[in-house]
């Protein structure tokens, strides 16, 4: 189940580890700070079409992302298996 503050204040961390701000974020991504303040906040989602390169701007993969925390393969397959 995704957490949608969990995933904002996990893209917030993942941002300040990189020390990107979020207009540089923003600008990276062709889209407003604003925006990225909604998904730091929890009160929206990046959207799917710019996923993947937030992704990689932070470093992280989409399974990290979706699941707002970094995850090694292994205890994705764990989590799988809850499933």
């Amino acid at each position: 189940m995704m957490n949608q503050t969990e995933i904002g204040e996990f893209i917030s961390k993942c941002r300040k580890e990189k020390k990107v701000t979020q207009a540089q974020l923003a600008e990276r991504l062709n889209i407003t700070d604003r925006a990225v303040s909604k998904w730091e906040t929890g009160k929206s989602m990046p959207d799917s079409s710019i996923m993947l390169e937030l992704c990689e701007i932070l470093g992280i993969t989409v399974n990290d992302l979706l699941s707002g925390e970094k995850i090694g393969m292994e205890s994705y397959e764990k989590k799988q298996m809850k499933i």
